[in-house]
């Protein structure tokens, strides 16, 4: 046991960085309720156990269900604003330095709100932690797969005016009769335009393997979300760890929508050098923010501090920062782990 809480609080307060994280899934049911209130909105639901007794998942699909529905209530900049705040706060304590953040706009723009509302309001988030908490921040707009491409260009187009504010453009949302060649055009256009990219491979969808095989080959992404069915086709292990290719796992979230959290998955690409990362995905869904995944997985797969400290090097490897600036942090980690006597990785 005093080992479990040694590893526990090591976990915690490891510097790392988060790429794989929906603002719109940190949405915690006490916030539901108070921007419901302050909006007007009528919720279905009238206490925060009815909220969660919601969260029955079983698979993506029925996940999907109940995350876009919840969304009504983010209607100003002042709620996003607050949104992407609090999730911030709950990541400094989670040992987050730096979060490269996925936001929805169509989920928004699509019932009314403005893209400058919704982007204004995350911007000032960001902008607000980086004073304040000391962590640095970029956004990530996915392009929702369930709906059309033109839909996704056209939402592009409407980004180019805030390209400062956005690092890369991603692809989300359900994956069944969606595959990544469908947005080829709509990703070649945000490479021009000087966007890095990646794209959601989710975990034993039809068609995993083919679709991890056109998301390298054919988009050209420069970091892969989940993905571990690529453990499936060996040759495209060893293609994505010759790019340099990140994966941004999830293992808490793995265990709600498959049969467990893919660890020993996850593992074996960290184990062959490939740049695995630990990431919540939708926190307020899932009951798991970004350090709790990393005890999960250590604790389920019986993962060593040093094993963390390869996983937390990782995060900032794979992450979009600057060659000096991942530099500086990856430093930043084996400080730590030389001061809690924890040997780094070989």
């Amino acid at each position: 046991m005093t080992e479990s809480i040694a590893l526990a609080a090591f976990a915690h307060g490891l510097p790392k960085a988060e790429l794989h994280l929906h603002l719109e899934g940190t949405l915690e049911p006490e916030l539901k309720f108070a921007l419901a209130a302050r909006n007007g909105v009528e919720l279905a639901e009238k206490t925060v156990e009815e909220v969660k007794a919601t969260y029955n998942f079983t698979d993506l699909t029925s996940f999907l269900a109940v995350y876009y529905p919840a969304m009504q209530v983010l209607q100003t900049a002042e709620d996003f604003e607050d949104l992407a705040w609090a999730y911030l706060l709950r990541a400094k304590e989670q040992g987050v330095v730096h979060a490269e953040m996925f936001f929805d706009p169509q989920a928004h723009t699509g019932r009314g709100v403005p893209f400058e509302t919704v982007i204004g309001g995350y911007r000032r988030a960001i902008v607000r932690a980086e004073r304040e908490l000391g962590v640095s921040g970029e956004l990530i707009l996915c392009f929702l797969r369930d709906f059309s491409a033109e839909y996704a260009m056209a939402t592009l187009m409407e980004a180019l005016p805030y390209k400062g504010w956005i690092a890369g453009v991603g692809l989300d949302s359900d994956e069944r009769d969606n595959p990544p060649g469908t947005f080829s055009a709509v990703f070649a256009r945000a490479r021009a335009e000087g966007f890095l990219l990646t794209m959601h491979c989710d975990i034993d969808q039809v068609g995993s393997v083919e679709n991890i095989r056109a998301v390298l080959t054919e988009v050209g992404v420069d970091r892969i979300d989940h993905g571990t069915n690529i453990v499936e086709d060996p040759d495209l292990v060893a293609l994505a760890k010759a790019r340099g290719i990140g994966f941004t796992c999830c293992p808490v979230s793995n265990s709600f929508v498959t049969e467990q959290m893919k660890a020993e998955e996850i593992v074996g690409l960290m184990r062959e050098g490939v740049r695995v990362t630990i990431n919540s995905d939708d926190p307020a869904y899932f009951g798991a923010y970004v350090g709790d995944n990393y005890v999960a997985l250590a604790e389920y797969a019986d993962l060593s501090h040093t094993d963390l400290v390869q996983l937390a090097i990782n995060s900032f490897a794979a992450s979009w920062l600057t060659p000096a600036r991942r530099a500086a942090y990856i430093d930043l980690v084996e400080k730590y782990a030389a001061a809690h006597g924890v040997a780094l990785p070989a």
